[in-house]
């Protein structure tokens, strides 16, 4: 009997918390319609406003001061990870060994106590000032159910009084729900006016609060940190002057246009008179141009005019791969010796020969036409290999690639990506050197930023063929174009 008592309480509350939000579903649709008029409390809408900005802003400034407590940890285990490699460097005979090794020891100890007073007041702080938000949450969504609660309790009042026939007993009855729906509305009501405008003007000081807790940490520890690279440097001091005269100078590369240490000049012969026998190269690259056709200058190749391999973020602009159009050796010149040869040019007669006789004889050509001639032979190769690719991949293949079956809508070309990039957003591509993307334009050009492109990796446009799972953003000066 006790079970069955019980289960009737609990059904019957059941059915009543059905009954109240089917009331309430009903009341909500007749004031959506316009069939029944709605309490409003203007003020009070306006302090519901205020704390749904502020518990925006509140988990805003969580969320980044755990993103800046993530970053002094990175630093902090860089910074030991660095301190330990001097500490492996260093010779146990050099002075100051034992005075770096404290040093370390109280730069690890310095980041420790930075990081753990950065949690206790500022990250903690943070989290019992939002840990507030969720019970007024609550009771604000509350507040709204008694409100309609009210509302309906006062319809119904409101339609037994001015029906024809009147029921007293009704009538009482619906008088004292209305009386009680009322009070216990104005009771949270009332609480919740207070307690709002007093969160609202609290935001002020914790926030003052927060950022100087930060700024006096990072002032303190910048000061404590000069102070050992200060003893650092000292310490290093000292080593350079015992060790001064055995300090290693770094020489300069040799540049490209240097003889190679394989190289061996030909010994000229005892009259004087140039040597006939051409300089052997290792590598078997043409011939610097000698002082007898300096006057020639000779346009660079476009491998020789790129830059090396962007590593920022923020992307830069790359530099153009294409060729300048003085750069081009023009193809259809009387000049113009199509002769194409791996190892070192032989003499103007040789060239000649090779040429198919077009050429006059070395000795019947002009000191300018010789040095015209060994430019052309020496620099032409790079520039027939650079204008025929640029000629396949930008014509011959169709360029953008618009119209390819087994590419996605608006392929433009591909790139390969020459370092890995880390992607820092969802709609960023994660990129490994040697990968491949399908560079493929932007829904809106105004939201494309400079330096970044548009893609899918080939890989998972291979296996998905779904552009809008696949498709991200990406730095260009990471990637190189490659059709």
């Amino acid at each position: 009997m006790a079970e069955m008592g019980s289960k009737g309480v609990t059904a019957g509350k059941i059915a009543s918390n059905v009954q109240k939000k089917l009331t309430r579903a009903q009341e909500k649709v007749l004031q959506k319609l316009g069939k029944a008029d709605e309490t409003k409390d203007e003020q009070f809408e306006q302090c519901v406003q205020n704390f749904n900005k502020q518990l925006t802003e509140g988990t805003r400034l969580q969320k980044d001061l755990r993103t800046y407590l993530a970053s002094v940890k990175a630093m902090h285990e860089a910074s030991k990870k660095l301190n330990e490699c001097l500490q492996e460097v260093y010779e146990p005979d050099w002075p100051g060994r034992d005075e770096a090794n404290k040093i370390a020891e109280n730069n690890d100890l310095l980041w420790l106590d930075y990081h753990q007073k950065l949690v206790d007041q500022a990250l903690l702080t943070m989290d019992t000032y939002l840990g507030q938000f969720p019970d007024i949450k609550s009771r604000i969504a509350k507040r709204g159910r008694k409100l309609v609660d009210y509302d309906s309790a006062r319809h119904h009042y409101e339609s037994l009084q001015t029906a024809k026939k009147k029921d007293e007993a009704k009538i009482a009855k619906a008088e004292e729900e209305l009386i009680k729906a009322q009070k216990v509305f104005e009771e949270m009501n009332v609480d919740l006016q207070e307690e709002l405008p007093s969160l609202w003007n609290s935001r002020v000081g914790f926030y003052v609060n927060t950022f100087q807790s930060i700024a006096g940490l990072e002032e303190n520890f910048h000061k404590e940190m000069s102070k050992l690279n200060e003893s650092l440097n000292d310490v290093l001091v000292s080593l350079e002057k015992q060790h001064g005269s055995n300090t290693f100078t770094v020489k300069a590369q040799p540049s490209d246009n240097a003889p190679a240490k394989g190289n061996k000049s030909p010994s000229p012969p005892p009259d004087g008179s140039p040597a006939a026998t051409p300089e052997i190269r290792v590598n078997h690259e043409p011939e610097p141009p000698s002082s007898a056709t300096a006057g020639a200058s000779l346009p660079k190749s476009p491998s020789q005019l790129r830059k090396g391999p962007p590593v920022p973020p923020p992307p830069k602009h790359t530099p153009s791969k294409e060729v300048k159009q003085e750069q081009i050796l023009s193809l259809f010149d009387d000049t113009f010796v199509p002769e194409i040869s791996v190892t070192t040019p032989s003499q103007p007669a040789e060239a000649s020969e090779v040429a198919g006789g077009t050429q006059p004889a070395a000795g019947a050509q002009e000191p300018g036409e010789t040095a015209a001639s060994e430019a052309a032979s020496s620099s032409l190769p790079a520039v027939v290999v650079e204008t025929f690719s640029a000629t396949v991949n930008g014509t011959v293949e169709g360029g953008s690639g618009a119209g390819r079956l087994d590419m996605p809508p608006g392929f433009m070309f591909k790139v390969q990506a020459q370092h890995d990039y880390v992607a820092t957003d969802t709609d960023e591509l994660q990129l490994k050197a040697g990968d491949v993307v399908l560079v493929i334009p932007f829904q809106n050009p105004e939201e494309q930023d400079e330096g970044w492109l548009m893609g899918v990796k080939e890989s998972d446009w291979n296996q998905h063929k779904e552009l809008e799972k696949c498709r991200g953003v990406f730095p260009e000066n990471f990637t190189e174009r490659v059709q």
